[in-house]
């Protein structure tokens, strides 16, 4: 087998230019499969931003607000933990998944995939026909026709790109702000709708010119699973014993013994390469343009079907499987990732439980130092922050020292309210007889009240006078 082809990417001529791939119309039971997920896929990508658990919106990831809900958890930046422990869990995932089944989350579950494969391209199918029709036009000298249809074509590209930054805004500002800048009408929000006609844009550029070049060239995740396959790493895999035999591949003949000659099942027919989206021929192995989405095995069945030959030549196998017919097994690498996995989503569950819905914080005033005062009062001056991580307002709050004999002064209201998913700051006083303190550094804890209920505790570091050590 010559490796020539690793010397440049299947979509970059031999003169550095690009080499537009038209792939053929898949069809086939995968492809079916396939269309069942993205269609799960799509419709829970597009309703996540308006699905509220518990008036929490199901996904959002608000960065300039820095607020975040994840599968209908609110999380803040002081749960930023928790967020660094998912991220981890996450890469973990992939990389096990990886390691065990290849690129098959390219395939199957990638929103670029998906968008690109069964909205786009079956709009280009239905516009402007198949492989070869598509090539044809391209070729073809700019007629009324193919303006027409390149301006059908683009102008539902558009509308497409548009609809989904829309999706993707309510990811970011959340589905009630994105709807009530929508009703307000765009020009009374321009830091609306100029963000959402840029990524108008990005996704028309990519959709409509860059597609399979993300996969290739900006995503990082076809290199990083050079690092992670190995022989036993199950991936969409041509069957190379038996396919070229011994005397290699030869196109098909009618009444002819292959065998007695010496030649494969493969006939050499390249529609394994048509019908690729990345314009890769699997014969050659492995490579990073692979995303493992199934079309070359649904074609070749069908040529295999055609010619009265098993299918399966090209399936989903480890190299281990085709050279050494070895099944595949749970190895020590892969029980590995799999304990580190179970550990950490242990430890995030557990996190989750004992995370508070109500996050106190009470620190002293830089660069203010204690305060006597008489009958041998000190006193320290402190700022708080509340942050109500709920859907509720949470009225009536207080604090009260619980670890000495004192009496904490508020500069505002002794009682306020916290409201719904906001948070509160203020200042306050801490004044305790220097009698009750144990050094010049005294641990405070301060419970914070709704009422006569308790919902949080907090430490804070209370300054007195060395003297009174």
């Amino acid at each position: 087998m010559e490796e020539n082809f690793r010397d440049s990417i299947g979509t970059i001529t031999e003169e550095g230019k690009r080499n537009w791939i038209f792939p053929k119309k898949p069809s086939g039971r995968y492809y079916n499969y396939r269309k069942y997920v993205s269609y799960f896929l799509l419709a829970l990508l597009i309703a996540a931003p308006f699905i509220k658990i518990n008036g929490h919106q199901f996904l959002l990831f608000n960065v300039l607000e820095r607020r975040f809900n994840i599968f209908g958890f609110p999380f803040w930046p002081q749960d930023f933990h928790l967020v660094v422990v998912s991220m981890i869990i996450g890469v973990i995932f992939i990389a096990l998944f990886t390691v065990a089944y290849g690129r098959i989350f390219c395939g199957w579950m990638c929103p670029q995939t998906i968008f690109l494969e069964m909205v786009f391209r079956r709009i280009e199918y239905w516009i402007d026909g198949d492989r070869g029709a598509q090539m044809r036009l391209a070729k073809a000298p700019w007629t009324g026709k193919k303006i027409r249809k390149r301006i059908l074509k683009w102008s539902i590209f558009f509308i497409i790109s548009f609809f989904i930054a829309n999706v993707f805004l309510a990811y970011l500002i959340g589905s009630d702000q994105l709807i009530a800048d929508i009703t307000d009408g765009p020009m009374s929000h321009l830091g609306t709708i100029i963000p959402l006609l840029i990524f108008t844009g990005v996704f028309y550029f990519i959709f409509a010119w860059f597609r399979e070049q993300v996969c290739i060239i900006a995503c990082p995740y076809g290199r990083l699973q050079g690092v992670l396959l190995d022989n036993k790493s199950i991936v969409v895999a041509y069957d190379h014993k038996r396919g070229e035999g011994d005397n290699g591949r030869k196109k098909f003949r009618k009444n002819e013994d292959r065998e007695a000659l010496g030649h494969g099942d493969c006939i050499d027919c390249f529609q394994c390469v048509n019908v690729c989206p990345t314009g890769i021929d699997i014969r050659n192995g492995t490579q990073l343009e692979c995303v493992n989405c199934t079309a070359c095995i649904d074609e070749c069945d069908h040529i295999m079907d055609s010619i009265n030959k098993p299918r399966g030549l090209i399936r989903y196998a480890s190299e281990d499987e085709i050279t050494k017919k070895a099944k595949f097994k749970f190895t020590p690498r892969l029980k590995g990732y799999t304990a580190v996995l179970a550990v950490l989503t242990a430890v995030l569950i557990g996190m989750m439980f004992l995370r508070n819905e109500v996050e106190a914080n009470i620190l002293r005033l830089p660069g203010q130092l204690y305060e006597r005062k008489e009958n041998n009062i000190i006193s320290n001056v402190f700022t708080y922050k509340l942050v109500n991580k709920t859907t509720k307002d949470i009225d009536n709050v207080r604090f009260e020292l619980m670890s000495h004999n004192g009496e904490i002064k508020m500069v505002s209201n002794d009682n306020f309210t916290v409201p719904a998913e906001k948070m509160t700051g203020g200042t306050l006083f801490i004044e305790i007889n220097a009698s009750a303190l144990n050094g010049d550094k005294d641990k405070l804890k301060i419970g914070v009240y709704s009422g006569d209920k308790l919902i949080e505790t907090t430490i804070t570091q209370f300054l007195a006078p060395r003297s009174y050590n």
